[in-house]
């Protein structure tokens, strides 16, 4: 049985002109015939992702969403450039095939990439897999076995070196996600004043080093092989990848990472099958990724809160849209009550000082 990421008929106010599309598309890549059967991916909550399936090649194509934008955010030429670098020495990632700011194609800039087919999966490894302890662990150590390779390519080697700027960059996620905050609180949710202070004054002085960072490294953003899903075959969504420190980077994934033995209301931020017997624990995680880089882990606490904190604000931006009637997604009415869940978590990680 596949498990795939579904996808459903494309929302109403999100359509695509798949006629202007085809054109290009057919004007780029070779051997392209048929015509394109579109839907629309259900899981992600920033930017759309459209399936086209044509008679003998199926692809994907990114844009960004309607609405209010963050103005650094959804930025696809990003996400594009970083897979169509690393693609060469990082095969884990999809084949990319078209890029375009020409806003009078479609009314956004967007790109194109081949599916990657395998298997994704979400809160759960599927039963009918039969797995145990040994094969969670396998997936498990496959998974952050990539975030160590991802974090030791050689970024300047592959054309990559002006992708950001790595210098400063744990002070500007710190200010510009409070910054972000600012801007998408609504009055239904708390402030969270004191983890937005908490964090700039907490901020390292001196950085663990720098390396591309993919920002939302996740299990459910991974391809699964086909034949054997303990090993990945693709990593999806690098819509915040960037040149930067890496422990921000694992401490972004430690963020999303729930262990057995977390309290109850930390449900709310299950995304992944971390939680199935063999999967390592955050300070698991975090001396396997000792073990395996030459980075300065000390900074890992900060590193964690502000991951927390980060993904609290992500869900208030998308929130703020549907606040303001600008999406019409009912998955996004409750996602209010997930920031506020996400702000007390990251109180209780401050106090605690534990991952």
């Amino acid at each position: 049985m596949r498990h795939e990421n579904p996808t459903v008929e494309v929302r109403k106010g999100e359509e695509l002109d798949i006629a202007a599309v085809d054109a290009v598309l057919k004007s780029v890549v070779p051997d392209l015939e048929g015509q394109a059967v579109v839907s629309q991916y259900a899981s992600g909550a920033s930017n759309l992702t459209y399936a086209l399936d044509y008679p003998k090649r199926r692809m994907v194509l990114r844009r960004p969403p309607f609405g209010t934008k963050p103005k650094s955010g959804h930025d696809m030429h990003r996400e594009y450039r970083v897979m169509t670098g690393l693609k060469p020495v990082f095969p884990a990632v999809p084949n990319t095939l078209y890029y375009t700011d020409d806003n009078s194609i479609i009314g956004s800039e967007f790109y194109v990439m081949d599916r990657a087919d395998g298997h994704l999966i979400h809160e759960e490894v599927p039963s009918q897999w039969g797995w145990g302890g040994q094969e969670n662990s396998a997936l498990c150590e496959n998974f952050f076995t990539k975030l160590v390779e991802l974090h030791k390519v050689d970024f300047k080697a592959i054309g990559l070196g002006d992708f950001g700027k790595p210098e400063g960059y744990v002070e500007r996620q710190i200010m510009g996600w409070n910054r972000r905050w600012e801007k998408c609180w609504t009055p239904d949710v708390e402030k969270f004043e004191d983890v937005c202070d908490w964090l700039v004054a907490n901020k390292p002085a001196k950085e663990a080093g720098a390396a591309i960072v993919h920002g939302d490294f996740r299990i459910d953003n991974c391809i699964l092989e086909r034949e054997d899903p303990r090993q990945i075959k693709a990593i999806l969504d690098w819509e915040i990848s960037a040149l930067g420190d890496p422990i921000m980077d694992l401490g972004n994934t430690l963020a999303y990472w729930i262990e057995k033995g977390d309290p109850d209301w930390m449900s709310v931020m299950v995304r992944q099958p971390s939680t199935a017997d063999g999967m390592m624990t955050r300070q698991d995680v975090l001396e396997f990724y000792r073990d395996r880089t030459d980075f300065d882990t000390s900074n890992i606490q900060v590193a964690f809160v502000a991951g927390i904190w980060r993904l609290a604000v992500i869900i208030q931006q998308i929130y703020f849209r549907s606040y303001h009637g600008q999406t019409d997604n009912p998955r996004f009415k409750t996602f209010g009550q997930m920031t506020n869940a996400l702000g007390q978590l990251a109180r209780y990680k401050i106090k605690t000082g534990t991952l």
